[in-house]
């Protein structure tokens, strides 16, 4: 297989150009690094796709560089492989993998929500309410731009009121394989978010803090499964 991927017309990515702003060399490069990840794990690129730097990064909006520092992020990562003599190449990612990646984030998502349950304050419940609302609000407009962001404050909130920062720093860190407008998009998907952080809230206010551990940990192993049915009806493993 020798495809040459395109971000053009990626809707994760825009018009497919960065409008990366004024950041540093290193910040482009995770951006780059996030991009190319992004359409991997949404199955834009196949296993064994070339990735060609002088066309990721014109398609992309950027120079070389941060395209080449991308890709030696994601050969460490395991998501792309450099071969001699003919470059880098998207890396085999089975079934197995993605249920790998994505039940680390139920586990580590299970035992933030846990802690956080036992740590609850009125004020933070309240946030989580309104959380609740706004995620409602922006699935029935299909705003995926506003599902994002609540779902990353939603996190956010979680995640400081465990006071697990190893914990919650290994989440962010399997969280970059997450295809996040992949999800935004679905509404679905989006239906089961409203659904799955109205079952936390109620779990809270019940002071069942195994249970919100539980639906926290349902909530991302969901996601595997999604992502699973829509490679496969792609084709990706054909």
């Amino acid at each position: 297989m020798d495809e040459t991927p395109s971000f053009r017309g990626d809707s994760s990515l825009g018009s497919g150009r960065l409008g990366t702003g004024k950041v540093s060399r290193q910040q482009l490069s995770d951006v780059v690094a996030a991009a190319i990840r992004d359409r991997i794990m949404s199955g834009g690129l196949r296993p064994g796709t070339a990735i060609r730097m002088d066309e990721t990064a014109a398609e992309l909006g950027v120079s070389v560089t941060p395209v080449r520092e991308a890709l030696l992020t994601l050969k460490s990562d395991g998501m792309v492989a450099l071969t001699p003599h003919k470059g880098y190449r998207v890396a085999d990612l089975t079934r197995s993998d993605i249920r790998d990646v994505f039940w680390l984030q139920s586990q580590l998502g299970a035992q933030l929500a846990d802690r956080a349950s036992r740590r609850m304050t009125p004020p933070v419940r309240d946030r989580l309410g309104g959380y609740l609302e706004q995620l409602g609000k922006a699935v029935e407009v299909g705003s995926a731009d506003e599902i994002e962001r609540v779902e990353f404050e939603y996190h956010r909130e979680i995640n400081r009121l465990a006071d697990a920062p190893k914990l919650s720093g290994f989440l962010v860190a399997a969280l970059r394989y997450t295809p996040v407008r992949f999800y935004s998009s679905d509404r679905s998907w989006g239906d089961a978010a409203v659904a799955s952080l109205r079952d936390l809230i109620d779990a809270i206010d019940a002071g069942d803090h195994a249970r919100a551990g539980e639906i926290s940990g349902a909530h991302f192993r969901d996601g595997a499964e999604r992502l699973i049915v829509h490679l496969e009806a792609g084709g990706f493993w054909d």
